[in-house]
């Protein structure tokens, strides 16, 4: 809000009071606000809203009370003092639409530092570790191979068990999960048999021309260690520099429910694995396979092992409306999470999410493969991209717009802020049982494809969802929300339907009260949600750790005009 906004509320006043005939009592009317002046005492430091007026008018931002009062006072000074009724009555005027201007900034205030008293309290309740923590494992041999449970570009994966890792509870895995509609009766019955038996899984990497020093290694794949736990390498290892082809590696990720955990990772000889000569004979060493190319030694992580992969469920499964839903939500907290610590994933698609289930039988979604990530300690996530060598990431299917579409040049900077979750609203087609618009079954491009091109959703699809991934598939980054705003759309839609029903489009004082009486429902209800689902309980957590008045206040914006859009487009019907 800016000084030209106050002028033109002023002047609309006093034109109002003009019109009213009111100028016969305004001095009572003076005289009465000028008793402002002396109620005012000195300025409160509070937290002052980010984006209420622009920080060149700082003076105003600091002091509209007593601008105010200074006004109110000038405009009863001249009441008496000569001067045109109309200079009266835009001076008296002014000063009214500031008092109501400071009323409106310390709304803001107040709501701002309830906010960030919220956010304190749930910050300082860490998720818990997925896994117990062990204090072994460093060495290749501690564990017990199975069988290949996955394979990429660069690695393969496999089950694993070891004496110091507590077997799965099954009652998180091993579930049927239920349609959650109306009328839904099928069961689809999802075979996680093994789990039991290999608690862990264990990705050995493919390691061409790096050499085989450990260090070498440790600095040429660091993007696969940004999921790294405290513990995943051993002290000494700690020592190397992890810097990797875009940048130096921030600080490791704090642990997320919906981003993977590595616990453990080193380096090893490769060994012979089952397939090994069947599925990957050339990355293997030359003393395994004569053709192989791969080096002898390679970098091995320790993860939990999940039931399958996000497409693998989509596949044999169908979710229900709700359950897709907070899939959806899951994936944007999670992208979120990455972005706050300086961390673009670049390669999100269906195959690199994880899935299990909670003991509600709520799909749990964890993003996995940090392979081509981005890390930045600045957390700008922008990469200068000065030359075709630059890499823009993996999956070129679902690059960004800003992403596919960018040249290289001199001063030419991909921004990644919100890629990923320009993916996200892409990987929502999938979960809601359609095609990826962007893969060949559709055949849209990112660099090119225009919105109006992109296929409608069910009907069955939540309105408020269908405009999130519309926003999100947005081409312009500037006219796409964040991962935070999207998620708090979301969270109001699912959560705060009434409060948001009492919302205006200024004031947050409704919304406020709602984030209070919901902090204390989750706090009372612990690891379970409304539905008796932890994974519920997870995301309110993570929407509440996060909170932030301008995210909220933009998510707002964002839901009331889709909704007054929505409304309109069905009169115009």
């Amino acid at each position: 809000m800016s000084v030209k906004y106050v002028v033109s509320r002023g002047l609309e006043l006093g034109l109002s009071v003009l019109q009213r005939g009111l100028l016969k009592p305004a001095g009572r009317v003076a005289a009465k606000l000028r008793g402002e002046r002396f109620r005012a005492g000195p300025s409160v430091r509070t937290v002052q809203p980010q984006a209420f007026l622009p920080a060149r008018y700082r003076y105003f931002r600091t002091s509209l009370k007593g601008l105010a009062a200074q006004l109110q006072s000038a405009g009863f000074r001249s009441r008496f003092g000569g001067g045109s009724p109309r200079n009266r009555a835009v001076f008296l005027a002014f000063g009214v639409g500031a008092v109501l201007i400071e009323n409106q900034l310390e709304d803001d205030r107040h709501c701002a530092v309830t906010c960030q008293e919220i956010q304190a309290v749930f910050q300082k309740k860490r998720f818990p570790s997925p896994l117990k923590p062990f204090t072994s494992g460093y060495k290749l041999e501690d564990y017990i191979i199975g069988g290949q449970i996955g394979k990429g570009s660069n690695a393969a994966v496999y089950e694993a068990a070891a004496p110091f890792a507590p077997p799965t509870d099954s009652k998180t895995s091993q579930v049927q999960l239920r349609d959650d509609d109306d009328g839904g009766t099928t069961t689809r019955p999802l075979s996680c048999c093994s789990l039991r038996n290999f608690p862990l899984a264990i990705k050995m990497m493919w390691n061409f021309g790096v050499g085989s020093s450990s260090e070498a290694i440790i600095k040429s794949m660091s993007q696969e260690l940004v999921p790294a736990g405290p513990m995943a390498l051993r002290p000494e290892k700690e020592q190397i520099t992890l810097q990797g082809d875009f940048g130096v590696l921030p600080k490791r990720l704090s642990v997320h429910p919906n981003v993977i955990t590595v616990h453990r990772a080193f380096t090893a000889d490769v060994p012979l694995l089952p397939g090994a000569k069947e599925e990957y004979p050339d990355v293997l060493p030359a003393r395994l396979n004569p053709a192989g190319l791969g080096n002898n030694r390679t970098l091995f992580l320790v993860m939990k092992n999940y039931p399958c992969t996000l497409r693998e469920f989509l596949k044999e499964s169908t979710p229900g409306k709700w359950h897709s839903s907070l899939m959806v939500l899951q994936l944007l907290e999670a992208v979120d999470h990455l972005c706050i610590q300086g961390v673009a994933h670049r390669d999100l698609k269906s195959d690199n999410v994880l899935l299990e289930f909670d003991s509600g039988g709520c799909p749990r979604l964890v993003i996995s493969d940090f392979g081509c990530s981005l890390t930045q300690s600045d957390c700008s996530l922008q990469l200068p991209f000065n030359s075709m060598w630059v890499s823009r990431g993996g999956n070129a299917s679902l690059m960004a717009p800003e992403v596919a579409a960018a040249v290289p040049g001199c001063g030419v900077v991909i921004d990644y802020s919100k890629a990923d979750a320009w993916a996200v609203g892409a990987i929502s087609y999938e979960i809601f049982g359609q095609s990826n618009p962007f893969y060949r079954a559709v055949g849209l491009e990112s660099r090119t494809y225009q919105e109006k091109q992109l296929p409608r959703l069910p009907s069955t699809v939540p309105a408020d969802m269908q405009l999130v991934i519309q926003l999100l598939l947005s081409r312009n980054p500037n006219k796409r929300p964040s991962a935070r705003v999207a998620a708090n759309m979301l969270h109001l839609s699912f959560w705060g339907q009434k409060a948001l029903a009492n919302q205006g489009s200024d004031g947050m004082r409704e919304l406020v009260d709602w984030l209070l009486c919901q902090s204390a429902v989750v706090l009372l209800k612990g690891c379970r949600g409304p539905s008796g689902n932890t994974v519920e309980a997870e995301l309110q957590r993570s929407f509440l750790s996060n909170l932030d008045l301008e995210d909220l206040r933009t998510a707002v914006g964002f839901l009331l005009h889709g909704r007054r859009q929505h409304q309109a487009c069905l009169l115009s019907a």
